[in-house]
């Protein structure tokens, strides 16, 4: 039993206990040591699959690439880089302005020629005037590269296009609300003022605008500020509203301003109470005036409150990145949704509206664009141009696509019958881009228009220009 019960350990347990001073010293010494050196970290760590050694040199992280539409945003280039072998500059107030120009003495590429006899009568009826073309919003001289030559000949001179400020490969110029430039290189003064020079830079006197969309206020701002310079407009989807009709009466049904005669009778009871009924109304009409007069007061402080907070905003890093954001989600889909067969959209059409991307500055220029559409509509002082169409006196026509999607057809068709005379025509199957989805028939119907009104129409001349 003795034996049993005793607790004399056994030899291993002996053995480990008469090991443990040997084993503490062996510690001590690796703490006095230190850390051990770079070759034993090496061997260590290369025991570990996956681990790199301390003294090795890690791979520079990769950055993340930007992109707007397919458009790599590190590495931007200035416009003039971007440009086209038949690109040309016009500098106007220090902005370098990009177009191209075609004459109708250029030769012809294979795919325009045409038979001696044809040429021949469309030179015997050309109109021999220029024209400008002023493209839309987020558009360029790009839209109108499959009619320029064709228009040309229909002209009998040159055709210009040209990027207006913000879009294309015009330069994009440094703008702020307090700077000390003439002009606001973005607002509405400067694309017609462009307008105007470049009718000069051709040689000519007048030429025939052709605006497509917002190119269509630019176009008729510039008849209002020379009408002398403008032989006649061609609005192509036009984005402006026309002026309403007028409003009428709600309870008689007639046209505000005209009063219903009632009968002076002074022996009537009913004149009596009719008296006293129109002064109430007319009380009640003149407390209604104050309070409109003081609602209105607040409503152009809290608007100039709300413009001011906005182009804040907008001139933002946020506003950078929301013009960023917008184009990359929406850009492209736009310029489908403008087509009214979105499948014949191509890859080289998609290529040159997305073009202009690549030029260094194109976020800022946006903004400052959309600032400046914003500030011209908040004034007070400029009289919109939708409600001075009825004194267009030079001949107009007005072009739409019957499906379009952007600029619907009847509202094309309102600023027709706003403008005395103009010719409203509706090119079938189309959609916003009249003169890139259906260019023959565009053509076809600027051609007539233009023999009507400067010469003798001619439909052999129309598809010899074609």
């Amino acid at each position: 039993m003795q034996l049993l019960l005793s607790h004399r350990p056994p030899p291993a347990a002996a053995h480990l206990r008469g090991a443990a001073p040997a084993w503490t010293q062996q510690l001590r010494a690796r703490r006095q040591a230190g850390p051990p050196q770079a070759s034993a970290s090496a061997s260590a760590s290369a025991s570990f699959p996956g681990s790199v050694p301390d003294g090795a040199q890690k791979p520079p992280r990769r950055s993340r690439s930007r992109s707007v539409a397919g458009i790599d945003q590190d590495e931007l280039l200035d416009p003039e880089a971007l440009a086209d072998p038949d690109s040309s500059f016009y500098e106007i107030n220090g902005v370098r302005l990009h177009h191209k120009v075609c004459s109708h003495e250029d030769e012809d590429s294979p795919s325009d020629q045409s038979s001696d006899a044809t040429v021949s009568a469309a030179s015997q009826s050309r109109i021999s005037l220029p024209i400008l073309l002023l493209h839309g919003f987020g558009a360029s001289v790009f839209s109108w590269s499959s009619v320029m030559r064709p228009l040309a000949r229909i002209a009998g001179a040159k055709v210009l296009a040209f990027d207006r400020p913000a879009f294309g490969l015009t330069s994009r110029a440094n703008w702020s609300g307090d700077d000390s430039k003439p002009l606001n290189p973005y607002s509405m003064a400067f694309s017609v003022m462009a307008t105007l020079a470049f009718i000069d830079y051709l040689g000519a006197e007048k030429a025939v605008l052709v605006g497509h969309s917002a190119g269509c206020l630019v176009a008729v701002d510039a008849y209002f500020e020379a009408p002398e310079r403008v032989a006649a407009l061609v609005l192509v989807a036009p984005a402006i509203f026309a002026p309403r009709k007028g409003v009428k009466d709600r309870e008689t049904g007639e046209p505000v301003g005209q009063k219903q005669s009632v009968p002076d009778d002074a022996n009537s009871s009913l004149n009596l109470f009719a008296r006293i009924r129109d002064g109430f109304l007319a009380l009640c009409k003149h407390i209604a005036g104050l309070v409109s007069k003081m609602i209105m007061a607040i409503r152009g402080v809290v608007q100039a409150l709300y413009v001011k907070a906005l182009v804040a905003f907008l001139r933002s890093s946020l506003g950078v990145m929301l013009v960023r954001w917008v184009m990359d989600k929406f850009g492209i889909l736009g310029v489908r949704n403008a087509w009214y067969d979105a499948s014949k959209v191509t890859d080289h059409v998609i290529q040159g509206y997305t073009k202009p991307l690549k030029s260094r500055g194109w976020e800022t220029a946006l903004l400052e664009h959309t600032i400046s559409m914003i500030t011209d509509s908040a004034s007070a002082t400029r009289v919109p141009v939708s409600k001075r169409l009825s004194e267009i006196s030079c001949p107009v026509l007005v072009v739409t696509g019957d499906t379009d999607r952007i600029v619907p057809a009847w509202n094309a068709e309102r600023v027709a019958h706003a403008i005395p005379g103009a010719s409203f025509e509706v090119i079938k199957s189309c959609g916003h881009l009249p003169q890139e989805e259906r260019p023959e028939e565009f053509l076809s119907v600027i051609g007539r228009f233009l023999w009507t009104v400067f010469g003798t129409p001619n439909e052999q001349v129309v598809q010899a220009a074609v």
